[in-house]
């Protein structure tokens, strides 16, 4: 792995977070393609084919992931445009969920970059943990990793893809109206 693409890519998330902790959508929806898959969901609970805490029946029933798969259900499967709507939405003063806004901390850690043969586009791992308060009391942590797919366009870097796994099977936040 080049060290400079490296650098740059870290520098391209650190860039992204602060973006976001800054409450700067607009210019954060311009780091993002056109084409853009924005997918959360969250782990579930399995019961491996070794596991004495439960008897199932059908041995075929038993999963040993207990990561989703794209084709499911997740909480959020996002496109440039609906991201757009919720970023303008905030500027409505009809945000609910956002009134008063969020405060939020976005840690960004274990970052990997790995080159995609043949399309000049990279896949990125990261870990996060976004801290978000609001009002006077409400707190949430969201914890997971992502996966990121980069894309150089016109010398810059933009976000071509993220799938976003939060390690939470329920969440206890009120509303999910932070970005990833």
């Amino acid at each position: 792995m080049n060290r400079d693409v490296l650098r740059e890519v870290e520098q391209f998330l650190y860039r992204e977070a602060r973006l976001l902790d800054e409450r700067r959508f607009g210019e954060w929806l311009r780091l993002l393609t056109d084409d853009i898959r924005y997918w959360v969901a969250t782990r579930s609970n399995r019961y491996p084919r070794r596991s004495r805490a439960i008897s199932i029946l059908d041995p075929e029933r038993y999963v040993e992931s207990d990561l989703p798969h794209e084709d499911g259900l997740a909480l959020l499967d996002e496109t440039k445009e609906t991201l757009a709507a919720r970023v303008a939405r905030l500027d409505t003063g009809m945000a609910w969920a956002e009134d008063p806004p969020s405060r939020t901390r976005h840690l960004i850690a274990n970052i990997e970059v790995e080159p995609l043969p043949g399309s000049g586009e990279y896949r990125v791992f990261s870990n996060f943990i976004v801290y978000r308060t609001r009002a006077e009391t409400e707190e949430d942590f969201y914890v997971g990793a992502r996966q990121d797919q980069l894309r150089r366009i016109d010398g810059d870097w933009k976000l071509a893809a993220r799938k976003v796994i939060l390690d939470q099977n329920v969440l206890t936040a009120k509303n999910i109206s932070v970005f990833f």
